[in-house]
């Protein structure tokens, strides 16, 4: 692959447009500019959540995350384009599988918090959850993969389970939801 970038600064966005991957050009406000934002916006906290001491397998998961989630934001900015395959979702699945058998039921609503690390994977939860609308929305008006959509409801239930494993595995319980508790 040769050079991208060469110069960061083109001003061809300045009158309040930007290129897409296939050349063409949209309003910075369209539905497509807005998903893609998210997107990068998901990747970016998931790339904060990696600065923390988190196990091997968690990082490795992690690292992966964002590998698919700049192909999801290539296809994204390419219209027509498709990068993830169908069977990315599924293996989301079993990466959630693996950590949610570790734990115990959930029988409580939890709010977000317990550790440093946890508490940063319900941030990039409630961020894939937000990208996930901005996808939805987008399918509303044009063509979005099937697995584009299902690997970001996928992410965001990992990303929920992979907190409170986080939790545990620092030996901390679930932050659990106490109903009236400032009535």
């Amino acid at each position: 692959m040769g050079h991208r970038l060469s110069k960061i600064y083109t001003r061809t966005g300045d009158a309040g447009t930007t290129g897409l991957g296939d050349g063409s050009r949209v309003g910075k406000d369209a539905p497509r500019v807005a998903a893609l934002g998210d997107v990068d916006e998901l990747n970016s906290v998931i790339g904060v959540l990696l600065c923390e001491d988190l196990p091997e397998d968690v990082s490795a998961a992690l690292t992966g995350i964002q590998h698919d989630l700049f192909d999801l934001g290539g296809e994204i900015s390419i219209p027509g384009a498709k990068l993830l395959a169908d069977t990315q979702p599924a293996r989301l699945e079993k990466i959630l599988d693996g950590w949610n058998d570790q734990l115990g039921p959930l029988k409580e609503f939890i709010l977000p918090g317990g550790t440093r690390a946890a508490a940063l994977t319900h941030l990039a939860r409630t961020v894939c959850r937000r990208a996930e609308r901005s996808v939805v929305a987008l399918a509303h008006q044009e063509p979005v993969s099937d697995s584009g959509r299902q690997y970001l409801n996928r992410l965001s239930d990992l990303l929920f389970v992979l907190g409170r494993w986080l939790n545990k595995s620092a030996g901390r319980g679930d932050v659990l939801w106490q109903k009236g508790k400032n009535a």
